[in-house]
């Protein structure tokens, strides 16, 4: 089983200790998976809004978020 996998998983789990570590250890990976996705859309050419509007946010939020790097 993947790590992503067992913490989905785990993040249903009846124990609270059990389950929100498992959330936390998500958005860990989730923050990690949407950098490494804007940037490989920034390199293929892709403006803030075309990744805004696949992240269902708005540009502004993304570029703040994004855009130091």
């Amino acid at each position: 089983m993947s790590e992503a996998t067992q913490l989905a998983s785990d993040a249903g789990d009846q124990d609270p200790r059990v389950g929100l570590r498992a959330v936390a250890a998500l958005r860990k990976l989730l923050e990690r998976l949407e950098a490494v996705q804007v940037r490989n859309a920034r390199v293929n050419g892709w403006s803030w809004q075309d990744i805004a509007t696949e992240l269902g946010v708005t540009r502004q939020a993304v570029h703040k978020k994004h855009g130091k790097a």
